[in-house]
């Protein structure tokens, strides 16, 4: 592996890669964001109520679905868990499709969610529902920095996704505790 790339100067598919000598489940996840193209790890869907209180997350052993693909078995999780109804679902573009669009329509739900389409984006933020909704959603990445900093720690220590699992659940309950 290490011949391919710096000898031979050839790409080399992630999951031909040794990411870590002690962690077998973990990937290269792509952010696109300035200063960290790629992070190393599992992926982590953060699901969080209007006063920050997290009401669903998963830690993905295996390569995360696409995160169009999470939106309604996150929504499935909240309501079968709580017993509430959703009122509003907010989400960054990734979220968006059709059948998401569709699935939140049919359950009366208020879609937050920004649009893929750049003029759809446009006619959606003239609605002030919307523009809170997104406006809320804007601190979720907040939230996911105090809970990787302050309760998980960056990186987990933790040894096995087992345990970064449940390293996660524990974070994930401190840091509810502490919101309330």
């Amino acid at each position: 592996c290490a011949h391919e790339r710096i000898i031979g100067e050839r790409k080399v598919a992630n999951k031909d890669k040794v990411l870590s000598i002690y962690e077998d489940d973990v990937h290269v996840i792509v952010r696109h964001k300035s200063g960290a193209e790629v992070e190393f790890g599992n992926t982590l869907l953060l699901v969080e109520q209007d006063d920050g209180i997290i009401v669903d997350w998963k830690l993905f052993r295996d390569q995360a679905p696409a995160d169009s693909r999470l939106l309604q078995n996150s929504h499935q999780r909240i309501t079968g868990k709580f017993g509430i109804d959703v009122k509003l679902v907010a989400g960054d573009r990734g979220f968006d499709s059709k059948a998401n669009q569709k699935y939140l329509e049919k359950r009366d739900i208020f879609n937050a969610v920004a649009p893929r389409n750049p003029q759809q984006l446009q006619q959606c933020l003239e609605e002030e529902q919307f523009r809170q909704g997104q406006n809320r959603r804007s601190q979720t990445e907040a939230r996911i920095s105090i809970l990787s900093h302050c309760f998980c720690g960056n990186p987990m220590r933790q040894k096995g996704f087992e345990h970064r699992e449940i390293h996660m659940g524990l974070s994930v309950l401190s840091h509810n505790l502490w919101v309330l």
